[in-house]
């Protein structure tokens, strides 16, 4: 019995990933506890041997004159029979044999011992999605919700839901398909972690062209800031420490490559990639891409007149104000559009 309890501990380890110094604590208190149970108030010691692979339990008992507690004393005379030398007040330790508790203290050690297996599980689990915070990972989808709208997805850790407002707009899913999700938030809970994912993060854009260009992965390429509105646009600034770099061309890669494989994750979501300037003025005049900008002037400290063209003034300002608004966002300018 002993032999395959410890090769319960080594599977345990190996497959879930549990310490078995941890499940050997908590099976000692479980031990103790039934003891506790089944004797009243006893001093009992567990003793473990993981290389002989044995398991034992000894209640401890003081050598007295007179008995007055069976379970806490014994008297000199049943010491001795024990071991000879034993004296007055020395604690002397027998045997118990566990597999003669009731069933109840025994139901109770087993209870303890599986309370212990979940516990280490979601201490995993939430060892594991704290890593995996503000990262992007890939979910498989297992069911959806026809009335929700919520995907219930497996992670590869556990199954988390991506709620219906974490998607992005009219996107559609089906089961079995693997889809990549942002992780904004990881929160313990009694019943284990509990998970935010999103499709819609700013991050996520972010994240996606840090996995996939390679000058990014090495810090050639620096992202400054992302802004975006889900299903619709984003606009991501790029710089480069390299000066043989085009930042831009990087994250677009050849023939578009690199940001078509992105922009088909986001369900064709279109992205501007801008080359940041530490010159607002040049900043602010990238960030209205696509519109061709005349020129820009700063009228205070966080705001500026821009000047486009008349037959630029639509493409600036964009389909109900997305363009300028995106831009304001990613430059941190406030953005009065202009013509001359």
């Amino acid at each position: 019995m002993n032999i395959e309890f410890f090769t319960a501990l080594e599977l345990l380890e190996k497959e879930k990933g549990i310490p078995k110094d941890y499940m050997l604590e908590k099976i000692e208190a479980a031990l103790v506890g039934a003891c506790k149970k089944e004797l009243g108030t006893a001093n009992v010691r567990v003793s473990i041997d993981s290389e002989k692979r044995d398991v034992k339990v000894y209640l401890q008992r003081e050598v007295v004159e007179v008995v007055e507690d069976e379970t806490t004393q014994i008297s000199l005379e049943d010491a001795k029979k024990i071991s000879k030398r034993t004296t007055l007040g020395a604690i002397v330790e027998t045997e118990v044999k566990t597999k003669n508790f009731r069933r109840l203290s025994a139901q109770a050690a087993k209870n303890m011992i599986i309370q212990a297996i979940r516990e280490a599980e979601r201490g995993m689990m939430i060892k594991e999605y704290e890593s995996k915070k503000e990262e992007v990972i890939t979910a498989t989808v297992q069911k959806i919700d026809p009335l929700t709208g919520n995907v219930v997805v497996d992670t590869g850790t556990s199954v988390a839901t991506l709620l219906k407002t974490e998607q992005i707009p009219n996107e559609e899913f089906e089961v079995g398909e693997h889809i990549k999700v942002f992780v904004t938030e990881v929160k313990k809970e009694s019943r284990g972690p509990v998970v935010t994912l999103s499709r819609t993060h700013p991050h996520m854009v972010k994240r996606l062209f840090e996995l996939d260009v390679p000058e990014i992965q090495d810090g050639s390429v620096i992202i400054k800031s992302v802004t975006r509105e889900a299903g619709s646009r984003s606009k991501m600034a790029v710089y480069s420490r390299d000066e043989s770099i085009d930042p831009v061309g990087a994250c677009i890669g050849n023939h578009g490559m690199r940001i078509a494989s992105i922009v088909n994750e986001l369900r064709g979501e279109k992205i501007d990639i801008i080359k940041y300037s530490e010159v607002p003025e040049e900043f602010i005049a990238a960030a209205l891409s696509p519109a061709s900008v005349q020129s820009v002037e700063l009228d205070g400290e966080r705001s500026c007149k821009v000047y486009v063209a008349p037959d630029q003034l639509s493409l600036a300002i964009g389909r109900v104000g997305q363009n300028a608004r995106l831009a304001a966002r990613l430059t941190g300018y406030k953005i009065d559009i202009k013509t001359k």
